[in-house]
């Protein structure tokens, strides 16, 4: 069996270690360059503010910001709308290659701006809860440049600076006790220069969009009649106080500074996903290949080896009487396949896990080719909620056809069951968190009217999918089983006390949670912390590592609970495979205390309410993958013996 699987997945490894590099460059075909000729407006836009220290996005006018004569907010698909986003217009005046020094925002009569006591303390709240401006420019995200030194050696003057980029700017920054505002912004944009015939007009493309927040005195700032404005010199002004506790004035200033780039307009990305440790990855993989292709062939060749030597035995007639009374599982062939307690919930639950199996594994697989990429905003959210409605056609077969295995008779219900038992505790959840993301005036709160679109491809998509799908799959013939189930139910021997059942969950999540651990730090920092997640490539082939391990593990779990001639089966599997989602909690736990600020109680809430969605959804996916890999374990091994 070892052989085999890396026969069949060694081809198909390759060819993703060889996608790997190439799915950060690929953009989607139809999304089309903006060229821009000599003096072209580049729009600034506004996203949002974000924080991870309260995880909570505000729209960018929430704080007193200079304002256009007319504000635009532009249209959002499903997935921006649910992240948080608030994409609308700025009064920045950027002209494609043309500088600008200094220029004051909002100033009428060379005034400044003055903040009341309310905005001024709101301002210094969120500068106090380290917020992050986010803009964009033809669609890019703007970064802060970061340059660290690598080597700490005060005598080696070759120092090696090593680049990073921050996504945003920090809104404002803390010293002493005072809080100090962001209020003018230094832009450098970056473009390439077309290849054009001799007669035609250059045209230039956005290829890096950076920014260097300052904060300058009121005082140090010299303004004219014609919003010009002169920044001091050197070191010697002082920064933008704000006191929370009465009015200040400040001007809001910025300057533009073009610089031409060699960089192409395809590979413009790679700047913002450009990360220092690919190499962790690189060794975290290949280290989950080497273990899990280890250790399933070494569990193949052990389940394989006794299989044979009990079916030969079992077979043989004339020792029959003799492996009755040593034997284990062949002991509970009449009761393997009694059905369990609760079949509709069950059937439910493995429904809506074979619906999360099939959006992952298209989701990921689409993310790969790079149809997903982040330039794509949003798509990735949207992606998943429509293939999830839809994929409710094949969670309702699969539902269907295994409540009419399990002698169900109540089609409709079971249909309606599997249609809202998971995304009903799923929009229950989100709903009561998005009531205190509410009543925090946060723009990730989710709109009502978006609400309700949701329940209506709810109940308006995937509901009917379902019923379709369970109608057929209940129509269709039940899984065939090997052997008859009797009449009377055999007693079940006491169980020693590894066969426990929180003792099998700790037991089964070990392997493929550690198959995929590090892979869960980039996701969690993606997710809280705004950082741009795009390796997909490593994620797909973790995905079929997770789904390979918990099938093994599963197996023997099955065997050993068989051999101990404990035949209540279908539950207890389906607990035990989903066993790495506990582990999961357990690192969410530890990634709380130890990498997250999160002090105030709304941002814990939230932190943990989508943690526990995380972990639900976690666990009916590998328990779904587990379950169904017993099953079929436990139909082949009953279909080889003789049963008299």
């Amino acid at each position: 069996l070892c052989g085999l699987l890396l026969k069949d997945w060694l081809p198909w490894s390759l060819l993703l270690f060889s996608l790997m590099y190439e799915t950060s460059t690929f953009y989607v075909p139809g999304v089309a360059p903006i060229n821009f000729h000599q003096n072209d407006p580049v729009e600034i836009k506004a996203v949002k503010l974000t924080s991870s220290r309260t995880q909570l996005p505000y729209e960018y006018y929430s704080l007193p910001f200079c304002q256009p004569s007319k504000i635009t907010y532009k249209a959002e698909n499903l997935g921006e709308v649910l992240r948080g986003d608030r994409i609308v217009n700025t009064p920045f005046q950027v002209l494609m290659n043309s500088e600008k020094k200094c220029e004051v925002l909002c100033s009428q009569s060379n005034k400044p701006v003055t903040l009341t006591v309310e905005q001024s303390r709101l301002v210094a709240e969120r500068v106090t809860e380290d917020y992050y401006v986010h803009l964009i420019a033809d669609n890019l995200p703007v970064a802060t440049r970061l340059e660290l030194y690598s080597n700490r050696d005060s005598d080696d003057k070759k120092k090696e600076k090593d680049v990073q980029f921050e996504h945003g700017y920090r809104l404002g920054f803390t010293d002493v006790n005072k809080i100090y505002l962001h209020n003018h912004l230094s832009f450098i944009l970056y473009y390439h220069r077309e290849d054009m015939e001799e007669d035609q007009e250059h045209t230039y493309r956005v290829v890096r969009f950076e920014v260097i927040p300052q904060s300058i005195r009121l005082e140090d700032l010299k303004t004219d009649e014609k919003s010009s404005c002169t920044l001091p010199e050197g070191t010697n002004s002082s920064p933008q106080e704000i006191d929370p506790t009465k009015e200040n004035q400040l001007y809001f200033t910025y300057s533009v500074h073009w610089e031409e780039s060699d960089i192409k307009w395809a590979s413009r990305w790679d700047t913002y996903l450009t990360m220092s440790d690919v190499q962790i990855h690189w060794f975290s993989i290949i280290n989950s290949v080497v273990v899990v292709f280890f250790l399933s062939g070494i569990l193949s060749m052990i389940i394989i080896r006794t299989l044979r030597k009990d079916i030969a035995n079992y077979n043989k007639e004339d020792d029959i009487e003799d492996t009755m009374e040593e034997s284990g599982w062949k002991l509970v062939h009449g009761d393997v396949f009694r059905p369990p307690q609760y079949p509709m919930i069950l059937s439910s639950l493995l429904g809506s896990g074979i619906q999360l199996f099939c959006m992952i594994l298209i989701v990921i697989f689409v993310a790969m080719l790079g149809m997903l990429s982040p330039s794509s905003r949003g798509a990735l959210m949207t992606t998943a909620c429509f293939l999830f409605m839809f994929m409710g056609v094949f969670g309702g077969f699969s539902a269907g056809r295994l409540y009419r295995t399990l002698k169900g008779h109540r089609w409709k219900k079971g249909a309606f069951c599997t249609a809202t038992l998971y995304p009903g505790v799923v929009f229950g959840i989100c709903f009561v968190l998005n009531c205190f993301i509410w009543g925090k005036h946060s723009s990730g709160a989710v709109p009502f009217p978006t609400m309700v679109a949701l329940l209506c491809m709810w109940f308006g998509i995937s509901l009917p999918l379902v019923y379709l799908g369970y109608y057929f799959g209940f129509r269709k013939q039940p899984y065939d089983n090997p052997v008859r189930t009797n009449q009377i139910p055999r007693q079940i021997p006491e169980q020693r006390w590894y066969m426990n059942r929180f003792v099998g969950i700790l037991m089964a999540g070990i392997l493929p949670f550690g198959a995929m651990f590090i892979e869960l730090f980039f996701i969690f920092s993606a997710i809280w912390e705004n950082q741009f997640y795009y390796l997909f490539g490593f994620l797909f082939l973790v995905f079929i590592i997770l789904v390979v391990s918990c099938s093994q593990i599963s197996i023997v779990m099955v065997y050993f609970q068989l051999c101990a001639e404990d035949y209540r089966w279908w539950w207890r599997n389906f607990l035990v495979s989903g066993g790495s989602a506990f582990y999961v909690l357990v690192y969410a736990i530890f990634y709380f205390v130890n990498k997250l600020d999160i002090v105030e109680f709304i941002p814990s809430l939230l932190y943990f309410g989508y943690t526990a969605l995380m972990v639900l959804s976690f666990w009916l996916l590998t328990g779904t993958i587990g379950f169904y890999a017993a099953y079929m374990f436990v139909r082949k091994i009953y279909a080889a013996v003789k049963i008299d």
